[in-house]
C-alpha cells in the first residue's frame, strides 16, 4: 500500500513554536524530529529531546549564538529604519517561474525552440511578494522513498500519468505519485536499461561520474543511476508535460527547466563524463549538426553519447514508431555525419540505442577535420557561455580540444579531492593546487562547524542542497554523503570562472545571475548556502530580489546558512526581518573577533490561503 502523507495540525505547529525561543540549535533538532517522524508527532518527540538535553541547547562551547555586533542603526531616516513586510503572492502564483512563465513565452518566436528558454521579466512586472505552497504541502519523504513516491499535494498535475500511463512514467495511487522507474525507452524499469549501457560504458568503476540527461522527463535515469555513484545534471523544458522537472526534484533527483535552443547550456566545457538523449525530441542532425556541436563542447575528452530512440535502426522500427522510413533514413545520416565530423568513434548500435565515445584527444582527428573543412570555434574561453555578447548564442563551430589533457582526471570517488586538472594546469588564474588544499581544508572546518549548528544537516533531513556561490565546491565535497546532493552554482560576476574545476571533482552545478530568477520551480530545494554572495552583488542590483528568489526556491521548513560580512549581514537580517523565517545571528567558529559572522535560518510553514505559523 502507497504510504499517506499527513500535513498535521496547528497544534502540532504551534508546540514547535514554543521552542523556537529555547535557541536556534533546539529549534534544528526538534523540527527535524518531527518532520522525520511522519508529520505530525513533535509534542512527545519534543518532551522526550528537552528530557534527555536537560532542556540545555547550549551545546556549542565556542560557537556564541549570540553574535557581539548587535547591528545597530544610527540613521534617521524613517525609510531605512522600519521594517517592510513582504504579503503572500496570489495563489496563482504556487508554482511561478519568473524566467519561464507560460505566458510571456508565448509572445517569443516558436523557431529553434526560442520561446522555450530563459525571457526574465523587466524590474516593473517583477513579483515582491512571497510565493506560497499550495494546500496541503507537506514536506518530501525522506529519500530513498522519496525515488519512488511523491505526495499529490506538492505537485498536483495528472496530466502525465494519462499521456505517459503506457509507458510507466508515474501512476497516481490515493493522495500520492507513484514512480515505477519506467519511461518512454525502458518500460521494463530503469535499472535494465542501466544495465544496457552498462555493457559498454564503464558505469562500475567511477570512470563516468558526472552525466547530462537532455530531455530528463521525471528524471527516473538519474534516480536510478544515484544507486550506483553516478550523479545526473537532468534538464528539459516546462512545456507541456507540466511538472516533468518539478516531479524530479520532489523525488529528490538534480534537474533544472533548460532546452536546447538558440543559446549555450549554462554548463562549461569539458564537464560530463556522458550525455544521455531517450526520445528527448532534439533534432540532433539539423542546423548543420549544431546541437551536437553542443554536446561535444561539454562532453570530456573520452565521455559517451547514448541516443535511444528514433532514428536508432529506424529499417526495423519505422512501422512502430509510424513514421516514413525516408524521413527516420535522413535523420540518422545527419546524426551519423556530425558524429565523424567531431571524430567521435560508434561503439555500440542494438535495438533503439546506440552509443558514441569522444576521442580522447585531437591529434587523430586533425586530418579527417581539415579534409571536411570543419570550423572551430573562436572563443578563447569555451566557458563563456552565460551573457557575453559574442560567444552566449549557440554556434555550428567545434571547440577545440584543451591544451591540458583530461586523462590525468581520476575515477570518483579519489576526483572528490585530487587536485583538478584546471588547477593542476594553472587555468584558474589565482589558484594553485596549494590554494585549492588550502579552500578544501577550510570547507571541511566550516561544515564542521555546521554540524554542530545543526545536527540534522547529513542526517538525511536535507536532500536537494544549493550553494549559490560555489567556488572550487568545497562546501559540497566536505558534505558528500550518498543522503543528499548539491547543486553548485557559480555566479556570473564572481572574480573566477571555477565551475569546471567543480565538475572535475565529480560534483554538478551550473551558472547562473542571481540578479535573475533559477531556472527552477518553488521550493526545490530543503537547504541554501550562501558564502559572500550578498558581499558580491552588494550594489550590483537589490539584495531584496536575492532573497525573495532564495524564498522561492525554499522548501516550507528549509534551512539557510548565510555567510558573509557582519555590515553586509545587518542589511540581509532587516530584509529577512519582514520574511516568514526565524533567524539567529552567530560568530564565526574562530571566535567574535572574526569579522565574517553566520545567519542561519528557517523558513515558517504556511500554504496558500491557509493557517500560518507567521507571527506578523
Amino acid at each position: 500500500m502507497a504510504p499517506k502523507p499527513n500535513p498535521g495540525d496547528n497544534r502540532t505547529r504551534s508546540s514547535i513554536q514554543i521552542f523556537i525561543v529555547a535557541g536556534l540549535c533546539c529549534f534544528f533538532y526538534i523540527l527535524g524530529a518531527w518532520q522525520r517522524s511522519g508529520f505530525g508527532k513533535a509534542d512527545n518527540l519534543a518532551m522526550e529531546i528537552t528530557k534527555n538535553t536537560g532542556g540545555d541547547c547550549n551545546i556549542i562551547s565556542n560557537l556564541n549564538f549570540e553574535t557581539h555586533h548587535g547591528g545597530e542603526i544610527t540613521s534617521t531616516d524613517d525609510s531605512v529604519s522600519e521594517k517592510k513586510v513582504f504579503k503572500p503572492c496570489a495563489p496563482k502564483y504556487t508554482d511561478y517561474t519568473p524566467c519561464q512563465d507560460q505566458r510571456r513565452a508565448m509572445t517569443f518566436p516558436r523557431d529553434n525552440m526560442i520561446y522555450r528558454e530563459r525571457h526574465c521579466p523587466p524590474e516593473e512586472e517583477k513579483l515582491h511578494c512571497l510565493i506560497p505552497a499550495p494546500k496541503g504541502y507537506v514536506t518530501p519523504f525522506p529519500w530513498p522513498k522519496s525515488r519512488d513516491y511523491v505526495p499529490y499535494a506538492n505537485a498536483p498535475y495528472k496530466s502525465l500519468t494519462v499521456e505517459k500511463a503506457i509507458q510507466n512514467w508515474v501512476q497516481y495511487e490515493g493522495n500520492v505519485f507513484r514512480f515505477p522507474g519506467g519511461g518512454t525507452q525502458f518500460p521494463q524499469g530503469a535499472d535494465k536499461y542501466i544495465d544496457q549501457l552498462a555493457s559498454v560504458i564503464p558505469i562500475k568503476n567511477g570512470t563516468v561520474r558526472t552525466l547530462l540527461d537532455t530531455g530528463c522527463g521525471v528524471a527516473s535515469l538519474g534516480a536510478y543511476l544515484w544507486s550506483r555513484n553516478v550523479i545526473a545534471m537532468s534538464f528539459a523544458p516546462r512545456d507541456s508535460h507540466e511538472a516533468q522537472v518539478q516531479f524530479a526534484l520532489e523525488r529528490g533527483v538534480p534537474a533544472v527547466i533548460g532546452v536546447l535552443g538558440t543559446i549555450k547550456v549554462p554548463y562549461p566545457s569539458r564537464a560530463f563524463d556522458m550525455a544521455h538523449c531517450s526520445r528527448c525530441l532534439i533534432p540532433w542532425g539539423a542546423n548543420d549538426g549544431k546541437y551536437l556541436m553542443e554536446v561535444d563542447r561539454v562532453l570530456r575528452p573520452g565521455g559517451y553519447w547514448v541516443l535511444s530512440g528514433p532514428p536508432i535502426n529506424w529499417k526495423v522500427n519505422y512501422k512502430a514508431w509510424q513514421r516514413p522510413k525516408e524521413e527516420l533514413q535522413e535523420e540518422q545520416r545527419q546524426i551519423e555525419e556530425a558524429a565523424k565530423m567531431l571524430c567521435w568513434e560508434k561503439k555500440y548500435e542494438k535495438g533503439e540505442i546506440a552509443i558514441w565515445q569522444k576521442r580522447m584527444d585531437g591529434d587523430s582527428c586533425h586530418s579527417k577535420q581539415d579534409e571536411s573543412q570543419v570550423t572551430f570555434c573562436k572563443s578563447s574561453d569555451p566557458d563563456d557561455v552565460w551573457y557575453v555578447p559574442l560567444y552566449q548564442k549557440m554556434e555550428t563551430c567545434v571547440t577545440p580540444y584543451p591544451d591540458t589533457s583530461s586523462s590525468a582526471l581520476k575515477n570518483f570517488p579519489e576526483r572528490l579531492y585530487a587536485v583538478p586538472p584546471r588547477v593542476a594546469s594553472g587555468s584558474i588564474p589565482g589558484v594553485s593546487a596549494e590554494k585549492y588544499q588550502e579552500d578544501s581544508n577550510k570547507w571541511k572546518k566550516h561544515v564542521k562547524a555546521y554540524k554542530r549548528i545543526n545536527r540534522l544537516l547529513d542526517s538525511g533531513r536535507y536532500r536537494n542542497i544549493m550553494d549559490m556561490n560555489a567556488g572550487l565546491g568545497g562546501f559540497a565535497a566536505a558534505l558528500q554523503s550518498p543522503k543528499l546532493w548539491v547543486m553548485n552554482v557559480v555566479p556570473t560576476i564572481a572574480e573566477r570562472s571555477t565551475l569546471g574545476a567543480v565538475y572535475e571533482r565529480g560534483l554538478i552545478g551550473i551558472y547562473h545571475d542571481w540578479c535573475e530568477a533559477f531556472s527552477t520551480y518553488p521550493r526545490s530545494y530543503d537547504l541554501i548556502h550562501a558564502n559572500g554572495l550578498f558581499s558580491l552583488y552588494n550594489k550590483k542590483c537589490n539584495l531584496e530580489d536575492i532573497l525573495l528568489e532564495m524564498d522561492r526556491i525554499l522548501r516550507p521548513e528549509g534551512a539557510v546558512i548565510i555567510r558573509d560580512e557582519v555590515d553586509v549581514l545587518i542589511k540581509v537580517k532587516k530584509i529577512i526581518g519582514g520574511m516568514r523565517w526565524d533567524t539567529k545571528m552567530m560568530d564565526h567558529e574562530d571566535g567574535p573577533l572574526v569579522p565574517e559572522k553566520i545567519l542561519v535560518a528557517v523558513k515558517q510553514y504556511w500554504v496558500a490561503g491557509g493557517n500560518s505559523t507567521s507571527t506578523q
